[in-house]
């Protein structure tokens, strides 16, 4: 039998998850986002670059409300935002395939109880100047011809793996 919202007990992880978006503004993606980390139990979404207007009628609507529980805020310069992430013990995780990327299924987290996950916009992706940051640059390997998807399923499946 299905079971309804309030018959339903959250599933719980050990780890302290920070999402840092790079420029991700959108608000349908952003709605998205903030229902991704009230799901995955994600503290605190710090919104880099261009911020989204919380207030936007299609974020409300894409968030569910989660735009008001879900901790976030706003920061001019990544980098620094990352520096001081690391300072505090968060190790830095960027989605983002390059040369160097490794399938976000081999990041060895076991050790890790402060994860910072850095996504980036779909048009750009995450920035040199945050990816020069970032401990660990990781990619969701795909097995058709697009090279990209969009920055919400993205975040999804990187926090699956990040909290399973």
């Amino acid at each position: 039998m299905q079971l309804t919202h309030t018959h339903h007990t959250p599933a719980s992880h050990n780890k302290e998850i920070i999402i840092v978006c790079d420029h991700v503004s959108g608000p349908a993606n952003a709605g998205s986002i903030f229902r991704l980390a009230d799901a995955f139990g994600v503290q605190e979404i710090i919104f880099c670059g261009n911020a989204p207007d919380v207030t936007s009628s299609r974020l409300r609507k894409t968030a569910r409300n989660t735009e008001r529980t879900v901790r976030f805020r706003e920061s001019e310069n990544i980098s620094t935002t990352l520096i001081n992430l690391r300072e505090q013990g968060f190790s830095t995780i960027a989605l983002e395939i390059d040369s160097t990327s490794i399938p976000i299924a081999e990041v060895h987290i076991a050790n890790m109880s402060k994860i910072s996950l850095v996504i980036g916009a779909e048009s750009t992706g995450v920035t040199p100047e945050a990816l020069e940051q970032c401990a660990v640059i990781a990619h969701i390997p795909m097995h058709g011809i697009n090279s990209s998807m969009n920055v919400a399923q993205a975040a999804g499946i990187a926090l699956y793996e990040l909290t399973r």
